[in-house]
């Protein structure tokens, strides 16, 4: 097993990305707590200033999306409906602001912490919210890069076959007119 390097994410095709990213492990470190997180099972890309669903569309820069135009490889952590954490993965290189936001995980360390997290003994991680509430990431975490102590994505070999990656529709973005219908939300089967 091993850090994804930071060139993984600073790749041109964000779509490519989202799909790579199936089967890796995304991890946490939190201080005082044990390691959290698990395979990586669904994702979904946003490609920046021409995708209607992205925050980014039209080169659009607000102080929440501002670390989408950062180099890819750190962590877009923003606030839903008031409500959830979700964490976007930024790709591609300064000033483009693609991201792949992770939409599920299968738990495989310190499920004994995200049960407790999340106040519950299933469905840990199974949509974004859910899954930054058990693996503990918040703003606090906007901005981190993926190959740090705290919050990594690490190789551990899973060979991911095209056969098990479904595709569809992303979720949540009918405002997005006929980019919501781009099949850009991947999910893995039997990793």
């Amino acid at each position: 097993m091993s850090i994804l390097p930071i060139s993984f994410y600073q790749r041109p095709d964000v779509v490519t990305i989202a799909k790579d990213l199936l089967g890796k492990h995304l991890l946490t470190s939190l201080s005082g707590d044990e390691v959290t997180g698990g395979i990586i099972i669904e994702t979904e890309a946003y490609a920046g200033p021409e995708d209607r669903a992205s925050h980014a569309y039209g080169m659009r820069r607000t102080r929440r999306t501002e670390v989408m135009y950062e180099n890819g490889g750190v962590a877009y952590v923003y606030l839903c409906y008031g409500i959830h954490h979700l964490l976007n993965v930024v790709t591609n290189n300064r000033d483009i602001p693609h991201a792949v936001l992770i939409r599920a995980l299968m738990p495989t360390v310190g499920i004994q912490t995200m049960m407790k997290r999340r106040g519950k003994q299933e469905q840990l991680t199974n949509g974004p919210g859910a899954l930054c509430q058990a693996l503990g990431i918040d703003l606090s975490h906007n901005g981190i890069p993926f190959d740090s102590p705290i919050l990594r994505i690490e190789d551990h070999n899973h060979s991911v076959d095209a056969n098990q990656i479904e595709s569809g529709p992303r979720i949540g973005i009918d405002y997005a007119g006929p980019d919501a219908l781009l099949p850009w939300r991947f999910c893995l089967f039997s990793p």
